[in-house]
């Protein structure tokens, strides 16, 4: 069952976020507007035990399933895009703990960052690789129980302040390039030097530019399993769900502000179908198609983990890249949409029911991880299925 959140419905959820989704919105607009990290959002997830959620509950978290999760992520994305990406990004590498690093040396690690309740970032894209996450310049090396690294890296969301990043690189100075780990960088033994600027257009607070990141950290804290284990069980269907979630939230939000619009004018047609109510039920039917998709796969995800494969399918992989293609571009439509049925006010920034902030961060899915990577992705994946066949 679902219950409705002012007017469009959001999957209930154990996990108590009202206090996270209100400081939120309470702070979006200055957020956005000086570009700055949603501190106050963080810190209220950080209370709220939001950030441990998805860590397993023998270690400390609440082994939060996937669907409470992506509830949260649509709540905060209707409240603040940045700070929703901010928890989608984070949890993307809590639950590759959860899966990959809840026994062994490094349980250990990640029951700290249970008990911290620790904000985990990633660096998972490389300068000299050109955005393919399932390679590696930078390698790994060991020296007795300790590692040294050093990644630089084009992006690392909230980077600053981030207690642990979780970094990928070669296994090992000798390993090819596809040949990854994951390396979990404590903020302690890490130092970071910014080397390029974050003044973008949508998604500012996530404050996402690049840096130089060399940190000497315990060999523990590198994950035993191959980061391509690691990417296609957990990291990839995680983060397209996950985000998927968080903008079905910005179009949540849109679509409160025109229907609100047009209820207010609906007061004055005394019982007669306007063309703007008619547009309203055209935009109705646009989100509700995003928002079917969007659970659909959120389904197909846990009916996946229920199976405890290590491993998931082609076609489960390309469903996945396919949630993030269509998501990206539906967003944009619901907003649009909610612009033109808006009109006038929805182009102000100075009125309730400005679409700015929301139109400016729809945009940022089809580019910040480009939906043309995703398209080639896709189409390696389609080759290797008739290689297999």
């Amino acid at each position: 069952m679902s219950s409705p959140t002012l007017d469009v419905g959001v999957p209930a959820t154990g996990l108590d976020s009202g206090e996270s989704v209100r400081r939120a919105a309470e702070f979006a607009a200055e957020v956005d507007r000086k570009a700055r990290f949603p501190k106050e959002a963080v810190e209220a997830m950080r209370a709220d035990g939001l950030l441990s959620a998805s860590l397993p509950a023998e270690l400390g978290g609440r082994s939060a399933s996937i669907t409470e999760l992506a509830a949260v992520a649509r709540k905060l994305g209707r409240a603040c895009s940045s700070a929703a990406m901010v928890y989608a990004m984070h949890h993307t590498q809590a639950l590759s703990l959860r899966f990959h690093a809840a026994d062994g040396p490094i349980a250990e690690l990640t029951r700290e960052i249970a008990r911290e309740e620790a904000l985990l970032a990633s660096a998972t894209t490389e300068i000299t690789t050109g955005g393919d996450t399932g390679s590696s310049t930078c390698a790994v090396a060991r020296d007795g129980d300790t590692v040294t690294l050093a990644k630089n890296a084009p992006i690392i969301s909230y980077a600053t302040y981030a207690d642990y990043i979780c970094a990928t690189a070669r296994r090992d100075v000798d390993s090819p390039a596809s040949d990854q780990v994951l390396v979990v960088c404590p903020k302690g033994d890490t130092t970071l030097e910014q080397t390029s600027e974050w003044d973008t257009l949508g998604f500012r607070g996530t404050c996402s530019p690049g840096f130089m990141l060399q940190t000497h950290t315990a060999a523990r804290n590198v994950l035993p399993v191959p980061y391509s284990t690691i990417s296609a069980h957990t990291m990839l269907p995680t983060s397209h769900t996950l985000w998927a979630s968080v903008w079905l939230g910005i179009a949540d939000a849109a679509v409160s502000k025109a229907r609100t619009h047009v209820r207010s004018g609906a007061r004055h047609a005394a019982g007669v179908v306007t063309p703007q109510m008619a547009k309203l039920a055209d935009l109705l039917v646009i989100h509700q198609t995003f928002e079917s998709s969007v659970a659909q796969e959120i389904q197909r995800y846990e009916e996946f983990l229920a199976t405890g494969e290590p491993e998931p399918t082609i076609g489960f992989a390309l469903a996945m890249n396919n949630l993030k293609l269509s998501a990206s571009l539906a967003v944009v439509d619901v907003v649009v949409g909610a612009l033109a049925l808006c009109g006038i006010n929805g182009y102000r920034e100075d009125h309730p029911a400005s679409m700015g902030r929301l139109l400016r961060d729809s945009y940022g899915p089809q580019v910040m991880v480009s939906n043309d990577r995703i398209r080639v992705n896709n189409a390696k994946l389609v080759l290797a299925h008739r290689g297999q066949g």
